[in-house]
């Protein structure tokens, strides 16, 4: 991961105005376990590209950095935020941890209904499959609100 910090930080320094580097720099962060770092980049990606068609995937990072920052009611925001765009996996899955870690249990069911719709095979064994933190501790948290919602182990 350190040569992606160095490509993405190097990329920043070329052209500061280049919203997918941005991007890029907020999901290399939010991997790191720099969530404050991360929200910051993709607010810059944001404004810098308010239409981007990577706006879902900004939002559903600002999701992942509130949500391993354990800011539960931001994470949510977020996940929501980008769900209004299209139903997808990510955002799915924070709002149905940041609902149950939150012990908001009946909200955390519902949406784990919708995450099942669309991942059957969705099992607290296979998350780390598909979710990549750099932190043990990020993807345990992730887990543990899935848990929680009601999904298999």
């Amino acid at each position: 991961m350190g040569a992606a910090v160095t490509f993405v930080d190097r990329a920043l320094i070329l052209n500061p105005n280049l919203a997918g580097a941005w991007w890029a720099s907020g999901w290399t962060r939010v991997y790191l376990g720099e969530p404050d770092l991360a929200i910051k980049h993709f607010a810059r990606a944001m404004r810098l590209s308010p239409l981007d068609p990577h706006m879902i995937s900004m939002q559903g990072g600002t999701a992942f950095a509130h949500f391993i920052a354990e800011r539960d009611d931001e994470a949510l925001s977020w996940a929501e935020k980008a769900l209004c765009v299209q139903a997808n996996m990510a955002s799915l899955e924070i709002m149905t941890a940041s609902n149950a870690l939150a012990g908001r249990i009946t909200e955390a069911q519902k949406t784990m209904a919708r995450l099942r719709d669309l991942n059957p095979a969705l099992r607290v064994s296979n998350v780390k499959d598909w979710v990549r933190f750099g932190r043990p501790k990020d993807l345990a948290r992730l887990e543990d609100g899935l848990r929680k919602a009601g999904l298999p182990e």
